[in-house]
């Protein structure tokens, strides 16, 4: 979609202990130094996705939302479920179902370290939910970027105590669908347990555990076997279409709301995160991040590193609704206490400008508020419906996630 928020074109062991484990506030970390390192502290704050699979009619990312993307699309109905969204029922007593292996409830120590995320999208419009892993006893998720694209506020639960908090966005990188939050005054969680040096192998039985259909209760956890490695899946969205490689194949029933979930090997360790799911077939096929691969991007995450595909923290936010079918940044409306609308950028203005660099694109635009955090300040110039040329020092705010 039109976006003015959209980020830049991101032998067997076990691991028991938290892979992150940060130290004190404003204290060095002392030797030998944890596997991750918490960023420094800042105030930080579905899509939907169809993905297209070779010989598979398509898979979705399993994120259960009515709305997935940001505010600034003009569109007549934001409640609507995205194009092309599996459409799913309640489940019953928290059960999915699948031709050949029905889900059933988890067990507690399926759900060790299990959070549900619940997200408000459109500043209350819409919203989402799905699965998280906790990774650090102070409350660090790991997630996919889908799960909370779009978000204007996080809501996370512990799955384990039923205790709920607020969070914020570390960062994320869309690329590879996985995104890192912070909860807000956490402390004394129960992290899960990790196998990243585990071999995966074809025929390995396996477990999803997650917030199936997004309906919270007990976690579902879906049986099955590894049927493929190495897979690549094109996932696609009004923002954009982005190709997730190297994924783990499963055949366990995961659907809508699974996404961010644990995928448990046979002793209950996490070998991947699962991310995505066929539709229009009796049985499905899901598919799963592998959790050394999603680690590696964590580790970059709260490290602060930065790059053409890591995006750290908060997307600055202009406030500007844009008209979807106009290529140029025509603007149908401002929201709310925003920048844009602080400025009186009303519908039927053209944005021309930001910093004197000249913008003739919805693309453009997108790109020039990106490289700015919020607070910023920038100059915005337009042309207002009546052609007269105006411009306005603004302040940046904080944007839906990007």
């Amino acid at each position: 979609m039109s976006d003015e928020t959209t980020p830049r074109p991101e032998p067997h062991g076990e691991q028991h202990a938290a892979p992150i484990s940060p130290p004190p506030a404003q204290a060095v970390a002392a030797p030998p130094p944890p596997p991750f390192d918490r960023p420094p502290a800042t105030t930080t704050p579905n899509r939907g996705l169809i993905a297209a699979i070779a010989g598979l009619a398509a898979a979705v990312v399993l994120s259960a939302a009515g709305v997935a993307f940001a505010i600034t699309e003009a569109r007549p109905d934001t409640t609507a479920a995205v194009p092309g969204m599996i459409e799913l029922q309640p489940s019953n007593q928290g059960q999915t179902h699948n031709a050949s292996s029905p889900a059933t409830d988890a067990t507690k120590e399926q759900e060790k370290g299990l959070v549900y995320i619940n997200t408000v999208v459109d500043y209350g419009d819409g919203g989402g939910a799905g699965t998280g892993m906790i990774l650090t006893s102070n409350g660090t998720i790991l997630t996919n970027h889908h799960v909370i694209e779009g978000a204007t506020s996080i809501q996370v639960e512990v799955v384990s105590t039923g205790k709920t908090y607020a969070a914020d966005v570390v960062g994320y990188d869309d690329t590879a669908d996985v995104a890192v939050l912070q909860l807000k005054d956490a402390s004394g969680l129960t992290p899960v347990d990790l196998d990243r040096k585990a071999k995966v192998t074809v025929g390995d039985k396996i477990v999803a555990v997650g917030n199936a259909n997004g309906d919270g209760g007990a976690a579902s956890a879906a049986a099955g076997t590894v049927t493929d490695l190495d897979q690549q899946i094109t996932a696609r969205s009004a923002s954009g279409a982005e190709d997730l490689t190297g994924l783990i194949e499963i055949d366990a029933d995961v659907v809508a709301g699974d996404s961010g979930g644990a995928l448990l090997d046979s002793h209950g360790k996490v070998i991947g995160m699962t991310t995505a799911a066929s539709q229009g077939q009796a049985d499905i096929v899901g598919y799963a991040v592998p959790i050394d691969d999603a680690v590696t991007i964590v580790r970059q995450i709260v490290k602060g590193d930065a790059s053409d595909t890591i995006h750290l923290g908060d997307s600055a936010f202009l406030g500007v609704q844009l008209d979807p079918q106009s290529e140029v940044p025509l603007v149908t409306g401002a929201v709310q206490d925003t920048a844009a609308a602080k400025a009186q950028i009303a519908a039927g203005s053209t944005i021309t400008a930001l910093d004197g660099t000249p913008v003739a694109t919805t693309a453009e635009l997108s790109d020039l508020i990106a490289q700015h955090a919020p607070g910023d300040q920038v100059t915005v110039a337009w042309t207002d419906a009546g052609g007269a040329a105006q411009s306005a020092t603004v302040t940046l705010g904080t944007g839906p996630v990007g």
